[in-house]
């Protein structure tokens, strides 16, 4: 087996045809499509049937899967194989919301593992941009018991019991298993997530799919995971210092960091077991690794694998979400 290629590694998005997607990815991010309603860009994905390939360097071509298992240690890092196996355990999305998602809920680990034979789910997301007045959906208002909860689902009354949150430009949420929540119209976000597809729809706002039927609900596996005990704080505050690593959440699945930079920076990974991925949310960078330089402009994201000791980020302006596991 030949010795892995160290560079920062990109991939082709996985773009994703949405009936509440529009047209920032394409205008914005200047994804390449054809699709009509672009809802999501699948970033860097492990999900089956959505494995992401290779689209720069040496190892152009290759999907994700096939480099995991020819270089486990060197890409996941090896505790990370240790504990999972050679699977990939997040997923980089970038969502562009034109029309309000579907009020929804995902499950933990232990229930997705129990129906699904899945991770669970619990994501966060950095807001790109937003409309004005735009929302979004986290948490319910205040406690509510189940049976308030059904019959305000029965009536198409749930949007009384829902927590609406103004955002701009820069919020950020971590959105635990079991908090109902929906990305609402005029949003775009960048999301990382565990590397599962489940969603329960709670609410589909009575309006049918791209192939014109009405989606499916999921009402009781949404009734077995809700929390129910609302209000929890879900807001990120964080700090923004120029030309530093910001933490903004830290999860046991995810380790999100904000790196506004106007510098060249030096970045040392020697004590990093795990792959480090970064996804450019504003500005343009280089990723310079053992001598090879990545490109990086708002809208790509960038794995840097864990065999790496160190990098040097090269910008004269770029804001960066840095993501690793703990």
């Amino acid at each position: 087996m030949d010795a892995l290629p160290l560079y920062a590694l990109k991939f082709d998005p996985i773009l994703k045809d949405k009936v509440w997607g529009g047209t920032k990815l394409k205008t914005h991010f200047g994804k390449q499509t054809d699709l009509p309603n672009v809802g999501e860009s699948w970033e860097l994905s492990g999900v089956p049937g959505n494995i992401s390939v290779v689209n720069n360097g040496p190892l152009v071509g290759r999907d994700l899967n096939s480099l995991l298992k020819e270089y486990p240690h060197e890409i996941l890092g090896k505790r990370l194989y240790d504990m999972h196996g050679p699977v990939f355990p997040l997923l980089f999305k970038f969502i562009d919301a034109a029309l309000d998602l579907s009020v929804q809920v995902h499950p933990a680990d232990e229930y997705a593992q129990k129906h699904h034979d899945s991770f669970g789910k619990s994501e966060m997301w950095y807001i790109m941009q937003a409309d004005d007045d735009a929302d979004l959906i986290v948490d319910f208002k205040e406690e509510v018991s189940k049976e308030n909860y059904e019959q305000a689902v029965a009536n198409k009354e749930l949007g009384d019991l829902l927590n609406f949150h103004k955002v701009k430009a820069g919020d950020s949420y971590f959105i635990e298993p079991g908090t109902i929540h929906a990305i609402c119209g005029g949003v775009m976000v960048a999301e990382i997530q565990q590397t599962s597809d489940i969603t329960y729809r709670v609410y589909d706002w009575d309006r049918p799919g791209t192939d014109g039927k009405m989606r499916e609900l999921h009402t009781q596996e949404a009734l077995d995971v809700l929390n129910f005990e609302a209000p929890n704080d879900q807001y990120l505050n964080y700090d923004k210092q120029a030309n530093s690593s910001n933490s903004v959440c830290k999860s046991p699945y995810f380790d999100t960091r904000y790196l506004p930079l106007n510098e060249d920076k030096k970045h040392d990974l020697s004590d990093t077991d795990s792959f480090v991925v970064y996804m450019c949310v504003s500005g343009q960078a280089t990723i310079e690794l053992d001598g090879v330089c990545t490109a990086l402009i708002k809208g790509q994201t960038a794995m840097v694998p864990a065999a790496a000791t160190e990098i040097v980020i090269k910008t004269d302006g770029v804001e960066l979400l840095e993501v690793r596991v703990p």
